[in-house]
């Protein structure tokens, strides 16, 4: 029996949509297979997070220059607390270095404490808080003996402070992240090697 013309034709163009469509689902299914998708990588450090590492690894820098300017020739109980602060910056510095290299950022900042001045909506410039200047750094290397002891002790105490108050900032702006935990155990470091740090000034009857 021959179907009439009419229902022959809906028939096959009923049967090319099921195809069409059939290719059409194939085609969307497979083309991860023949094109990956090419979706943009989350950063590896937000800004705040690049800014403080960046602007961190300057600061531990400073304070490894001030433990070389130090007087080698001083007490054993200051010399030997100056060489654990560098132990521990030296540490750190690599541990920041390598996030600032898996992001592929330089080591430093251009515009350092910009990741503060973004948050507190500051037009100005902000200082890095704790950075001694070039010449307390010359005082420093010319000093020797008790004069060395004190002026090492008084300007790594201030430098620690800072270093502290960067730490903490972060630490307030960031949710989670090794980041956040680095800047927290940075902050609990160096509050008691402050500790020490006072200690000893108040032996030589200096407050910090």
């Amino acid at each position: 029996m021959t179907m009439p013309d009419g229902p022959r034709r809906a028939l096959g163009a009923a049967a090319a949509l099921a195809v069409a469509v059939f290719l059409l689902v194939l085609g969307a299914a497979l083309r991860p297979l023949v094109v990956p998708e090419r979706a943009t990588p989350a950063p590896v450090l937000s800004p705040t997070e690049l800014g403080f590492v960046q602007d961190m690894t300057a600061h531990h820098q400073q304070a490894m220059l001030l433990v070389q300017r130090l007087d080698p020739a001083v007490d054993a109980g200051v010399l030997a607390l100056a060489e654990q602060i560098a132990d521990t910056q030296r540490v750190e510095i690599g541990t920041l270095l390598g996030w600032t290299q898996l992001a592929g950022a330089a080591p430093t900042a251009n515009t350092p404490m910009s990741w503060m001045t973004a948050h507190h909506h500051s037009t100005g410039p902000t200082v890095m808080p704790g950075l001694v200047t070039q010449a307390e750094l010359d005082a420093l290397t010319s000093a020797r003996g008790s004069a060395a002891e004190v002026l090492f002790l008084r300007l790594m105490y201030h430098h620690h402070a800072g270093g502290i108050t960067m730490a903490r900032a972060v630490d307030a702006l960031l949710t989670d992240g090794p980041v956040k935990q680095a800047a927290r155990s940075m902050a609990q470091s160096q509050s008691r090697e402050m500790g020490s740090l006072g200690v000893l000034l108040e032996v030589r009857g200096v407050r910090p």
